[in-house]
């Protein structure tokens, strides 16, 4: 059964042969005895993880966001979730939070750098700033608008792609059962939209997805389309979007095995809604995408490649 708490504190003072001592503060794991640990003290073994970075001005924040955002789109290139001109994921900026980034269309998600964002003001889709010189997705901006506007406070990313074990799953508009215990990240968390009202070039339609994902989901399955996740930052709502395809993969691969009458153990909802807290929380969710995207700067020849051109990008329209 899943503990109620975790109250042990763990300072660890050790240090290797010639390296200082850590700072106490470094390694102080949990405030006063008995209080629950967050989910990355209760990760962390020895020094903290650190959670979602603070920024002293809009423009290093801003710098940071697309890097992020460019890594993630080469992570999903990796993953396979390419699909012709389709997919797309959207951040709100830092400083004008009625202004939301997205990629170019037609540009392939291995090639992006944060050079290549284009800035839209949510409420309209009047282009305000960025590269210009390609469009943006127009069925894109649709879906992340009436997202962005249904839930400004918590949803600060958008990704959708068209991702193979997506695709196949959501033909059967049914939800995800929580088999193992990294889907429990979607616990009473993520809907089905069980309509198909084609490719998305009216508002309506953007407005019906953002209503199936409703005021508290972090993903939905979209019937004979997708997937779409969402996030307090686009490494979480990355994060995410790979991990409701996995989920997917694993469903299907289930259901063909218990098909053949082999019988399913699923998680019971106590033990499910235990994983989801202590795992399902912004900052360890940022963490847990940092793997990959390091990953992404390294094997593009560093973090500064994914940047190329944020420098370049044109000023923004201040509303």
């Amino acid at each position: 059964m899943a503990p109620s708490a975790i109250t042990e504190t763990v300072t660890s003072t050790l240090a290797l042969k010639g390296q200082e001592k850590p700072a106490a503060e470094a390694v102080q794991q949990t405030a006063a005895e008995g209080k629950e640990k967050t989910p990355l003290e209760a990760i962390s073994h020895g020094i903290l993880m650190p959670g979602i970075p603070t920024f002293p001005t809009y423009t290093e924040h801003r710098r940071h966001i697309l890097v992020h955002m460019a890594a993630t789109f080469r992570f999903f290139a990796r993953s396979g979730f390419c699909e012709g001109q389709s997919g797309h994921i959207s951040v709100r900026d830092p400083e004008f939070p009625g202004f939301m980034w997205m990629n170019p269309l037609g540009r392939h998600f291995g090639m992006l750098t944060a050079g290549d964002m284009i800035c839209l003001e949510i409420a309209t889709g009047k282009i305000v700033g960025g590269n210009t010189s390609r469009p943006a997705n127009a069925a894109g901006y649709l879906i992340h608008s009436a997202i962005h506007k249904r839930r400004p406070g918590d949803i600060h990313a958008i990704c959708h792609a068209h991702s193979n074990a997506g695709r196949a799953w959501s033909v059967f508009a049914r939800p995800l059962e929580m088999l193992n215990q990294d889907v429990c990240n979607f616990h009473n968390a993520h809907a089905v939209y069980a309509q198909y009202g084609g490719i998305v070039f009216g508002a309506e339609e953007g407005e019906r997805i953002a209503a199936a994902l409703g005021a508290a989901n972090k993903g939905v399955v979209l019937l004979n389309h997708g997937l779409l996740t969402v996030g307090a930052t686009v490494d979480e709502a990355g994060f995410m979007f790979g991990l409701l395809d996995r989920a997917c993969d694993i469903q299907l691969r289930a259901e063909a095995a218990a098909a053949a009458g082999i019988q399913k153990n699923v998680i019971s909802d106590e033990e499910a809604a235990y994983n989801f807290r202590m795992a399902s929380e912004p900052n360890a969710l940022y963490r847990e995408a940092q793997p990959d995207l390091e990953f992404e700067f390294e094997a593009a020849g560093g973090e500064d490649v994914v940047a190329r051109g944020f420098e370049n990008l044109g000023p923004l329209a201040a509303p």
